[in-house]
């Protein structure tokens, strides 16, 4: 009588144990593909542009811009940018007390494609933008740590045919190619190895799609002296796992 009471005592406790074992699986997973959620410039009166960006297996806080062009290339306007690029200030920016402060830095090898295709020249020369001459806070916001979905509006309408552009890079990202002293001179470069990739799709607003997905179209140059796009990627090697899908959503 004591052995069968105790196996119906061990079998119960297993009953009891099972939808708990089975709701933290369900929490880890959901958690595990959880994407961060970020809106800009809601005040917009042109459509959203909705960004969805799955990070891939070298994903580590990279940087990246999104922005329109029409069809003959022509900068119309920035939807999204992480906030270290568009303000010139970074959270690790200033070391001088002993300890990493934020800071103000100027990154040109960051995102110069975009950067050139703006064509806004600061204070200093350069095409980023810097403190005195930030970005607007509108279409900024903290950079990702991992998957995430960015909404952005146009601030006005575009034309019915326009791209979409995305320029992402990640430092100290070296491979056999892009190494550390493959420019020692340049200090540039070291901030950025292999350099930033850039991808595009086309929207034409007169035969729309539920969504696009982003094609990588080429790499911007190393250290960010021209706003040059290489389309020769034989090089690139683990940037273009930092992402793994990036897809574009259009709505009114």
């Amino acid at each position: 009588m004591t052995v069968k009471y105790l196996q119906m005592k061990q079998i119960l406790t297993i009953l009891v144990l099972i939808p708990i074992l089975l709701s933290c699986k369900s929490y880890k997973a959901t958690n595990q593909q959880a994407k961060e959620y970020l809106t800009v410039n809601p005040e917009g009166n042109g459509p959203e542009v909705i960004l969805e960006l799955d990070k891939g297996k070298e994903h580590n806080h990279p940087s990246f811009v999104l922005w329109a062009e029409d069809e003959q290339g022509k900068y119309i306007q920035t939807l999204f940018i992480t906030e270290s690029l568009g303000t010139g200030v970074f959270g690790h920016g200033d070391a001088s007390s002993g300890k990493w402060m934020p800071g103000e830095i100027i990154r040109p090898a960051a995102v110069p494609y975009w950067a050139h295709k703006r064509g806004v020249r600061t204070e200093n020369g350069l095409y980023m933008p810097t403190k005195e001459n930030p970005i607007p806070d509108a279409y900024t916001g903290a950079t990702p740590s991992g998957s995430f979905l960015i909404r952005a509006r146009f601030d006005e309408q575009p034309p019915e045919s326009f791209r979409i552009l995305f320029e992402i890079n990640q430092s100290w990202d070296w491979n056999e190619y892009w190494t550390n002293n493959k420019y020692p001179d340049d200090k540039e470069y070291k901030t950025s190895c292999q350099p930033a990739l850039v991808y595009m799709t086309e929207i034409d607003m007169k035969n729309p799609q539920q969504s696009y997905e982003m094609k990588v179209i080429g790499h911007s140059h190393y250290s960010g002296k021209t706003g040059e796009l290489f389309t020769d990627l034989s090089t690139i090697t683990t940037a273009l796992n930092i992402a793994k899908n990036i897809r574009i959503t259009i709505q009114p």
